[in-house]
């Protein structure tokens, strides 16, 4: 009586092995083909070819090296620059205590501080800063390099679910960047919004507006161009230069709470955007592990939540005296550690099936609902300024 069924369950397996069999074949007969004509060839044939490919292995594995080491990836790197010890909000004149005078007792009296000539600098400069030295200098910037942009058989590599999370990242965290940026040019490097425009900052926000898949040769327009790096590392130049003149007073950083309160609604408009594009892709597309763009979604989202976590740490420093005023710190504590929390949520595979599935998790939809939480939160912030 069980004949029947191990013969169908025979008959299953032998199909799957034929046809994994042809598929094995029609992968690998082209490298047959290729290698049964090369050993035909002569010499001067051979060796260009052999050059070529050698020159194509090393590419694909350098390639592949960026695309899988992060280096300097820290979700908590934001502790060592120590801003809890700041005492004096960005851009205001840093007070140095006067030596100690004895009084006729002989003990020693403290007296008024004196000012050393100094200004404070700007964390959330010195921050965007070193974003933007991780994503192109500590590792390669992915988006423009020739491998990435002709893709996988042309198959743009967003489009598969193989080495594009890192490319994802670094974009996500140049979103947050270039925000910012615009943030200090337009209002919090500026009195009032009535002065002059730093041209340091201004020519740095410029830089960072510039494509991102840049390489060093482009078809529209047709010719050489200069490759993305090579700007943002001009940025990275323009932001030390406006921080070396803070510091030396020479420049301006309005730290006023209508400021603050601006730059807080630019961060959480940014954020509902991204918010908007997960929620269309985790409910339009329930594909599981099997969404190829699950995984840019969600390590662009990833990539700004981990940018913004650092600004909003330096905005504390920079902004500390309105926060002082305005009882903000459990709140400011409190929405720093709901971004923290965010980026505790780091799958190896990016799912994206249904809210209601109980095989395949539903990341985009999680991401999606600690992006809410931090808006949210900064939202009660810019409520709590305005009053």
């Amino acid at each position: 009586m069980l004949d029947p069924i191990v013969h169908f369950f025979q008959r299953i397996f032998s199909a799957v092995g034929r046809g994994f069999g042809l598929l094995v074949a029609w992968l690998v007969w082209p490298f047959l083909a290729a290698h049964g004509w090369y050993a035909g060839r002569s010499w001067i044939i051979k060796a260009p070819l052999a050059a070529i490919f050698v020159l194509f292995v090393g590419l694909y594995g350098y390639f592949f090296w960026q695309t899988q080491v992060w280096t300097a990836f820290d979700p908590d790197f934001v502790e060592e620059y120590r801003w809890s010890e700041r005492t004096t909000a960005a851009g205001q004149q840093i007070l140095a205590p006067a030596p100690a005078s004895a009084d006729a007792a002989g003990t020693e009296t403290s007296t008024t501080a004196t000012p050393a000539g100094q200004c404070q600098s700007s964390a959330i400069v010195d921050v965007i800063a070193d974003l933007t030295d991780v994503n192109v200098n500590q590792n390669a910037w992915i988006s423009s390099m020739l491998l990435y942009r002709l893709g996988l058989f042309g198959i743009d590599w967003d489009h598969t679910p193989f080495l594009d999370n890192k490319a994802s990242f670094q974009r996500g965290v140049n979103q947050a960047v270039r925000r910012t940026s615009v943030e200090l040019v337009d209002t919090l490097a500026r009195m009032r919004g009535t002065s002059g425009i730093n041209s340091e900052l201004q020519d740095a926000r410029n830089n960072l507006q510039f494509d991102e898949y840049s390489w060093y040769f482009g078809l529209s327009p047709f010719g050489p161009k200069t490759p993305t790096p090579s700007y943002y590392r001009t940025a990275i130049e323009g932001f030390r230069a406006f921080n070396t003149e803070l510091a030396a007073c020479n420049a301006t950083f309005d730290t006023r709470a209508d400021n603050l309160v601006q730059f807080v609604d630019r961060i959480a408009n940014d954020l509902g955007s991204t918010s908007a594009i997960l929620r269309e892709r985790s409910e339009n597309f329930n594909s599981g592990w099997f969404d190829t763009r699950a995984d840019d979604r969600f390590w662009f989202a990833y990539g700004q939540l981990y940018g913004y976590y650092a600004v909003l740490s330096a905005a504390g420093a920079d902004f500390s005296q309105v926060i002082r005023e305005r009882n903000l710190g459990p709140l400011w504590t409190e929405t720093l550690t709901q971004f923290r929390s965010s980026l505790r949520i780091q799958p190896a595979i990016i799912s994206n099936g249904r809210e209601d599935g109980w095989i395949m998790p539903t990341h985009l939809a999680t991401m999606g609902f600690y992006i809410l939480r931090v808006r949210s939160n900064l939202v009660e912030v810019r409520s709590v300024l305005d009053r």
